[in-house]
C-alpha cells in the first residue's frame, strides 16, 4: 500500500496519482506536481488515502507543492495567453487554408511549450503551421489532433436529456459503445434519435448494458416455445423491464395473446438458448 493524492489538471481530466510527500491536502486545493510533461499546477480531486501498488504507475511521481499565489497568477495568466494564442492559431489556419478546425489551446504551466488541439477528416500537413507558431510564441509547439468524442468533452454542452454531456462532467474516459446495445435496450435504430451532439453513439447506452444482458438472459425471446400454468404456447411479445411476456397459447391459436409473468413461464430445456436461464437460476 502507499499514500498517494489524486489530481486532475483539466475540469474533467483524468485522476492522476502523485505522492503527497508527507503534506495533507483537501480535495479542492491546488497543487504543483511533477509530470511526465514537466511541472504542471492541477487541483487536488482525491484527499490523502492508501491505494494498492498495484494501482500504481510506477515510478509514482511527487507532490512539489502547495500552489502559491504566485503558483495561481501563473495559471490565471497562462489562461489569458490561451484565449490569444487560439485567434492567432485560427487566423494561421485560415493563410495556410488548412481543413482542420481548433479546438483548444493549452499552455504548459512553465511556458515552455504549448499545444493546439484539433479535429480534421484525416490527416493534415501542419509542418509550416508549426514553424509559424513558433515564429510568432518563440515556444516549443505542439499540434495534436482529437476525435469528435474529445471535442465534444473539451467544449462540454446540453446533451438531448437536457443534463451537461457526461463527458464533459463525470467520464474519465470513453467506454465503447455499440449499435447492438441500443436494439438489446429496445430503442430506435434511428441514429438522430441515439447519437450525441459528437455524432457518436450515447456514452450512457454503456450504463445499463449489463442489466439488460441479465434481463436477456432470463427472458425468454420472441418465438419460444414455452409452458404457462394455462397450457404450451410460443412467446408473441416480452417487456424486458416489467419482467412480462406474451404467449400465444396452442390450445386458442385465433384468441389474442395472454400475458405471463417470466416466473410464471418456463422454456424447454432443448430450446433454450446458449447461457440462458430459468428465473432464480444461477
Amino acid at each position: 500500500m502507499a499514500e498517494v493524492i489524486g489530481v486532475r489538471f483539466r475540469n474533467t481530466g483524468k485522476v492522476y496519482y502523485f505522492n503527497p510527500m508527507g503534506e495533507k491536502l483537501k480535495k479542492g486545493e491546488q497543487a504543483v506536481v511533477e509530470t511526465t510533461r514537466g511541472v504542471e499546477c492541477g487541483e487536488v480531486a482525491m484527499e490523502n488515502t492508501e491505494v494498492s501498488d498495484e494501482a500504481i504507475v510506477q515510478p509514482l511521481k511527487k507532490l512539489l507543492r502547495r500552489a502559491t499565489k504566485d503558483d495561481l497568477r501563473r495559471v490565471e495568466e497562462n489562461r489569458r495567453k490561451e484565449k490569444a494564442a487560439f485567434t492567432v492559431c485560427e487566423q494561421k489556419i485560415a493563410d495556410h487554408r488548412l481543413d482542420m478546425k481548433l479546438v483548444e489551446v493549452e499552455y504548459a504551466f512553465d511556458g515552455s511549450k504549448i499545444l493546439f488541439y484539433f479535429t480534421a477528416n484525416g490527416r493534415v500537413d501542419f509542418r509550416e503551421l508549426v514553424k509559424d507558431l513558433a515564429g510568432q510564441f518563440r515556444t516549443r509547439i505542439e499540434l495534436r489532433q482529437i476525435g469528435v468524442r474529445d471535442e465534444a468533452k473539451m467544449l462540454g454542452g446540453i446533451g438531448v436529456c437536457g443534463r451537461p454531456f457526461c463527458c464533459g462532467t463525470f467520464l474519465n474516459g470513453f467506454q465503447p459503445v455499440s449499435i447492438k446495445m441500443a436494439k438489446e435496450q429496445g430503442l430506435s435504430l434511428n441514429p438522430v434519435k441515439i447519437s450525441g451532439s459528437c455524432g457518436r453513439l450515447m456514452c450512457c447506452l454503456k450504463y445499463e448494458q449489463e442489466a439488460y444482458q441479465d434481463l436477456i438472459r432470463t427472458t425468454p425471446k420472441i418465438g419460444a416455445p414455452v409452458s404457462t400454468p394455462e397450457g404450451r404456447g410460443v412467446v408473441a411479445d416480452q417487456s424486458l423491464l416489467t419482467r412480462r411476456v406474451k404467449v400465444k397459447l396452442d390450445k386458442d391459436p385465433d384468441a389474442a395473446p395472454k400475458e405471463f409473468r417470466v416466473d410464471e413461464v418456463r422454456v424447454p430445456r432443448e430450446h433454450r438458448r446458449q447461457g440462458e436461464r430459468r428465473d432464480g437460476e444461477e
